[in-house]
């Protein structure tokens, strides 16, 4: 169900799905009003002659004149959502162009206006006018003039959209937010329950009870977008084993490459084993459903960019900083999910490859800091931003893991910062975190 769920967001996020489901939501409503014209007699009395058409004549004239206009129109939004495509691939890198496709809004406009058009033509279709047989569906062209003065509305509010949504700090705001939706999202994780006490343990020992060992191995080059962590629990009790994972969503894999170990106390055949290997989704592209980086690396892209001698935007790559220092601020204080994972009956299943603060603070900052050489004020906001990082922190090894990344960034100012206030700054600033 999971991996259903899996594919039914991707599908989401494609740029067509949500246009077609307007325009097969158009051709059902331009059917529906013109069988309800020919069932129902308007009043032409009173308002309903402001309201209601009854000339075949000026039926067409009005659903020609929308339908020209909505398709015009759709082509210039196709144009200039292309054109915000190119200035954002340029500005912020090409992995980020799949943000501004995704937006909703884009696809709704588009949608709109073609499903307009469409609808314009079939009510028009629908107009009869012959020897003694006149047909006028006056509530259908209501409709269709109703729906123009909504696309108009709708015009504004794509312009408007269009011309924040290539803003830098519109930019980096909306990726926070993408980051925050999967860090509630994927912590905790499920993956079976934990195993408490991991450190009364050996897990060594464990693998050494088990009489047979098989590598499962990738079978298509790609990179690992999901893994069915319920299904391929269940895959594992059947075969009453445990399972230890070398990758994790996100990852590159080469067809044939070990990605995991299945201990069992039998032979597991070819079909057996691909039972497992049905459990890990396999893609072109990195897909973030399951991923934290996905959008960290986005993040880290945009800073990177400022940063290049070619742009050099401090104020930009400042705004990313702040952004990850909000991430990770919150990062530590939750609880990371066990790599090792039990069943209902508290028997040890999986051995994960999970996330841990320590990864994620490096992908935050590591090619920042890389990029920030020469950059006085990167290097000192840094500074800034580990320091307050490290005023959430509570357990011993994310500090450690804080002051480690504050050493670097000191020995980066150390080298690059050639005057003697500025780096005297940065040490004054260092001294809060780093003990020399």
């Amino acid at each position: 169900m999971k991996k259903i769920i899996f594919f039914f967001t991707k599908l989401k996020a494609t740029f067509w799905f949500i246009p077609v489901l307007i325009i097969i939501s158009s051709i059902l409503f331009a059917t529906g009003l013109v069988f309800l014209d020919q069932v129902i007699t308007l009043s032409q009395d009173g308002m309903g002659r402001f309201l209601f058409v009854n000339s075949a004549d000026s039926a067409r004239s009005i659903l020609s004149t929308i339908s020209g206009a909505m398709i015009g129109v759709a082509g210039t939004v196709f144009s200039v959502t292309l054109v915000v495509l190119t200035l954002a691939s340029s500005q912020f890198g090409p992995r980020l162009i799949r943000n501004f496709m995704y937006v909703r809004l884009n696809q709704v406009v588009l949608g709109s206006y073609i499903s307009t058009y469409l609808y314009c033509l079939l009510v028009l279709n629908a107009i009869k006018e012959s020897d003694g047989y006149t047909f006028t569906p006056a509530l259908s062209i209501l409709g269709a003039i109703i729906a123009a003065f909504v696309n108009i509305i709708l015009l504004i509010v794509f312009i408007h959209q269009i011309a924040i949504s290539i803003q830098a700090d519109k930019v980096i705001s909306d990726i926070s937010e993408l980051i925050f939706k999967q860090v509630k999202t994927l912590f905790p994780k499920e993956m079976g329950d934990e195993l408490d006490g991991e450190k009364t343990f050996s897990v060594d020992n464990i693998k050494s009870k088990y009489t047979n060992i098989v590598a499962v191995k990738s079978p298509k080059n790609g990179y690992l977008q999901y893994i069915d962590s319920e299904l391929l629990l269940k895959a594992v009790c059947s075969f009453d084993g445990l399972i230890e994972l070398h990758v994790r969503p996100g990852d590159h894999l080469v067809e044939d490459i070990e990605i995991g170990k299945l201990y069992t106390y039998e032979n597991i055949d070819k079909k057996q084993l691909e039972s497992i290997s049905r459990q890990f989704v396999i893609g072109k592209t990195k897909d973030a459903q399951q991923d934290l980086e996905f959008y960290i690396h986005q993040m880290v892209e945009i800073a990177a960019r400022a940063l290049s001698p070619g742009v050099n935007d401090p104020y930009t790559a400042i705004a990313c900083i702040d952004n990850l220092t909000a991430t990770m601020c919150h990062l530590s204080q939750v609880s990371f999910p066990s790599r090792y994972r039990i069943d209902d009956e508290n028997n040890f299943r999986i051995i994960a490859n999970t996330l841990d603060f320590e990864g994620i603070l490096d992908v935050s900052f590591n090619q920042i800091r890389q990029f920030s050489t020469g950059s006085t004020a990167v290097i000192i906001r840094l500074m800034e931003a580990l320091i307050t990082i490290n005023g959430f922190a509570k357990k011993e090894d994310y500090k450690r893991a804080v002051i480690k990344h504050a050493k670097m960034v000191l020995n980066v100012g150390k080298q690059s910062i050639k005057e003697e206030s500025d780096l005297k700054d940065l040490l004054e600033r260092s001294k809060k975190i780093v003990s020399e």
